[in-house]
């Protein structure tokens, strides 16, 4: 064999021997990649659940990115949370630990502004419900109480009101209610204590308002409905239905969330998992927690 050829011989073995070799490299996982198996798969909707009734498409990743949504900037990056009513010690109590969730959540600083009056809403936006208690325009709350009062370092701002709330006149209630483009949504405690917090119920109660809050502020930066896996994205038409889906956020969600908010992921689970642990929520703690063993 004359030398070039060996040559040629030689560097075609070794070129080979290299493809072969980074072939059989396994490709680092992402985090998103890595906790997806911790997705746990939807059951197929029954009669008056959210799916079933609501025919919706896929927010792919990348139809997410192409969305018009809101980015917390430098200047422009806080969570506000806005109670509207009258609280008694253990409804603030309750507001504070969702204000200390939803800062750990977005891992964006979040703060509880000084509680607003019911006398806010006028007559023309208030009706009684076919159960017989006071109702307020879900969409007043949002154009005609939170807009005109957002702090102008407000990424977001979460109204919290005491009363239930409806979101047009052919609807019976709903939990929350959110504008994407202004950045203002309005959830409801009404529902969550059927009318009354105690200590026996604030745990139960508490995970529902957490889960509507990060739900509804995930709409607000630009997260639609979830149909890729049980998640607290999914719609909800029912107490039960929030209860059945889980306070996670699904891998596909949290992959949108973090393209905006640049957080640290283990950071970010550490703390939900030092949160649970402390009210002992031991469902959502052992998520956290299982999601935090494929990162070890």
């Amino acid at each position: 064999m004359s030398r070039g050829k060996y040559n040629f011989a030689l560097a075609f073995f070794y070129s080979a021997v290299w493809t072969l070799f980074f072939s059989c490299q396994k490709r680092e996982k992402t985090y998103f990649e890595a906790i997806a198996v911790n997705d746990v798969k939807l059951s197929e909707p029954k009669s008056g659940n959210w799916r079933y009734s609501h025919k919706e498409n896929v927010q792919q990743f990348e139809d997410f990115q192409k969305s018009k949504r809101i980015k917390p900037v430098p200047g422009k990056n806080i969570i506000y949370l806005q109670p509207i009513g009258s609280f008694n010690e253990i409804q603030q109590k309750e507001i504070e630990l969702t204000r200390e969730y939803i800062r750990i959540y977005f891992q964006l600083e979040t703060k509880v502004l000084p509680a607003l009056s019911n006398t806010l809403f006028p007559k023309t936006v208030r009706r009684i419900s076919r159960e017989g208690q006071e109702q307020v325009l879900a969409s007043y709350v949002l154009d005609s109480i939170l807009m005109k009062r957002k702090p102008k370092e407000a990424a977001i701002v979460m109204g919290i009101t005491e009363k239930d709330l409806f979101p047009r006149p052919d609807w019976n209630y709903v939990f929350g209610f959110a504008s994407y483009e202004k950045g203002v949504g309005v959830t409801s405690i009404y529902r969550l204590a059927e009318g009354h917090l105690t200590a026996s119920n604030f745990n139960e109660s508490l995970v529902r308002l957490m889960k509507i809050g990060s739900h509804e502020i995930g709409h607000m930066f630009g997260i639609s409905h979830c149909l890729n896996a049980n998640c607290v994205m999914n719609g909800t038409n029912s107490l039960t239905e929030t209860d059945d889906h889980v306070a996670r956020a699904c891998s596909l969600c949290q992959m949108k969330l973090n393209s905006s908010i640049h957080y640290d992921n283990k950071k970010r689970l550490l703390e939900l998992k030092n949160f649970f642990e402390k009210l002992h929520l031991n469902t959502e703690s052992s998520l956290a927690q299982q999601d935090l063993n494929l990162l070890q």
